[in-house]
């Protein structure tokens, strides 16, 4: 037993009533949260989760405002008289249900007397536990009988330690009501001994936590699928970035052609990922030297993100290939990828741009399918290619794209683009801001000094999306 220490004096009514007071104003906070917190998606974990929080702050704080209204009230004189007046409006509601909106009922107590057989049981304790006062308190011996089988063992030796060893009692079981409603309840109690030392009595105080259990269950589950949600997100992630990098071309930066001299190709490329977006977008580019000396070029966009995007960007990225390496003009190549699309087991929207350049004319033949259009950087101006027409790739079927040409002189810098480049969060869309480097590209010696400009410009604002930018310089 703990030694005789002064009897601990109880608080000031005044003190009291300001804790009162700020656990009230501190509940009613958190349930104006917790209203606010309306779950309009309900298969968000993220929101579950957070009202799940909420209500275990507001059952906490319930019980905070419990005990502290106990503490005040005490058990004044004519307690006995107040119950006897209020039995008659008490018997117009179930004995086993408590006043609307009460908390009270969650708290009861009880003494088992040793020496006499004698239980007393609060009030409290008979709503907790569905049982008539008529009935009669429940023995030690008969408590076991309504909870559940695997918690007897439990009860059982804690009231052992109790009686036996003077141990303090501090556990929880689950018991069945004769409604066949579950409960949870919290045990504290301990020993009450005689003069002679002997325990003459087990004193103890029971709490329905049921729905506070139930609150941190929520909270719980809700947790795990946040994190299974975060899991999934992060697997998806991996593999979608291992199929980009599997998909998209092998070089990296600058890409070197074997055809030297004037008019020859000088290529370079970068991905630039989202910074609103964790998932892989659909976009790509590519150059590519084709079997009759021209050259590929092309940049492209599929809507989504993740898997599903970058499985079909693999494969509208390889029928490309091959269409463009059989001599298919860009015009024709639109048609069949729209077709292609259309016809897919997912059907997606993409826009796409492809170039076809002839190093021996100086010719670029170019279609496009709902893109921005290449810019084209010339003496230090730039602009952008009038485009032929070309819907949305997936968009509709049967249609027809147009194709155009364009002369490319030595020195003359081509830049090709997903929209996401110049879409960001801190201006307006469109190739503006493109435009306004073109000074810079003129003192640019190579295509990877373009591209490493456009990544200085863009790569630290905040991006809405992915986006790839590819350039092409025309050897003086």
């Amino acid at each position: 037993m703990p030694p005789h220490r002064p009897a601990p004096q109880p608080p000031e009514r005044g003190a009291v009533d300001v804790l009162i007071d700020r656990t009230l104003r501190l509940r009613g906070d958190v349930d104006a949260v917790r209203r606010d917190a309306v779950l309009i998606d309900e298969d968000d974990p993220q929101l579950r989760w957070q009202r799940a929080l909420c209500e275990l702050a507001v059952h906490h704080l319930d019980d905070l405002g419990t005990h502290l209204g106990q503490l005040k009230e005490g058990l004044p004189p004519g307690d006995a008289d107040q119950l006897a007046e209020e039995a008659e409006p008490a018997q117009e509601r179930p004995f086993d249900e408590p006043r609307p909106g009460s908390l009270l009922s969650r708290v009861g107590s009880a003494e088992w007397n040793l020496l006499t057989d004698e239980v007393s049981w609060s009030e409290e304790l008979f709503q907790i536990f569905g049982r008539s006062p008529q009935a009669g308190p429940l023995s030690l011996d008969e408590l076991p009988s309504v909870l559940f089988p695997e918690d007897q063992a439990l009860l059982t030796s804690l009231v052992t330690a109790c009686l036996v060893d003077g141990k303090t009692i501090d556990g929880e079981f689950r018991i069945l009501r004769a409604d066949g409603r579950m409960r949870t309840l919290h045990m504290m109690g301990e020993p009450v001994l005689d003069p002679d030392g002997c325990t003459a009595s087990m004193w103890g105080v029971l709490r329905d936590v049921s729905e506070l259990r139930r609150s941190q269950r929520v909270v719980s589950r809700t947790r795990e699928s946040i994190r299974r949600q975060q899991h999934i997100a992060q697997t998806e992630r991996r593999m979608a970035v291992e199929l980009q990098e599997t998909v998209l071309p092998p070089w990296r930066g600058s890409l070197r052609l074997p055809h030297q001299g004037p008019g020859a190709l000088d290529v370079a490329a970068h991905y630039l990922p989202s910074d609103s977006s964790a998932l892989i977008g659909g976009d790509w580019y590519d150059a590519l030297e084709l079997p009759d000396g021209r050259t590929l070029l092309t940049v492209g966009d599929l809507t989504g993100h993740g898997i599903p995007a970058t499985t079909a960007m693999a494969m509208l990225l390889g029928a490309l290939r091959g269409m463009a390496v059989a001599g298919i003009e860009p015009g024709a190549l639109m048609g069949h990828l729209n077709q292609l699309l259309q016809s897919s087991a997912q059907p997606a929207l993409g826009s796409a741009v492809c170039c076809r350049f002839d190093p021996a004319t100086g010719t670029l033949a170019w279609s496009q399918a709902g893109h921005p259009a290449p810019l084209l950087f010339r003496n230090g101006a730039g602009r952008p290619l009038p485009p032929p027409d070309g819907v949305l790739l997936g968009a509709a079927s049967g249609v027809a794209y147009d194709q155009d040409e364009v002369h490319l002189l030595p020195g003359d810098v081509l830049v090709l683009h997903t929209d996401g480049l110049t879409r960001r969060s801190d201006q307006g869309a469109g190739p503006e801001a493109l435009l306004d480097l073109a000074p810079r590209f003129a003192e640019a010696r190579t295509a990877q000094e373009c591209v490493r400009t456009v990544v200085e410009e863009f790569g630290g604002t905040e991006r809405l999306d992915d986006a790839c930018v590819l350039v092409a310089r025309i050897g003086a």
